[in-house]
């Protein structure tokens, strides 16, 4: 099955099951740093692996800009 959920305001489709931690490295391509927050609560990195989404779930992504 497949769940919606809201990626930095964007809809997107995701398999059932899928972790924060999926989802973030398909966001930003297994980019280092960023955090990542959940329905409103920041989640530590090390939990991403352990956190699975539902529907409905909402995610914020901010991810580290390299500035030079």
């Amino acid at each position: 099955g497949s769940m919606n959920v809201m990626v930095n305001g964007q809809p997107r489709q995701v398999a059932a099951g899928t972790t924060l931690q999926a989802l973030i490295g398909a966001q930003t391509g297994g980019g280092r740093g960023g955090a990542a927050a959940l329905d409103g609560d920041v989640v530590p990195r090390s939990q991403w692996p352990s956190t699975t989404l539902r529907d409905g779930s909402v995610v914020e992504i901010v991810t580290a800009v390299q500035g030079g």
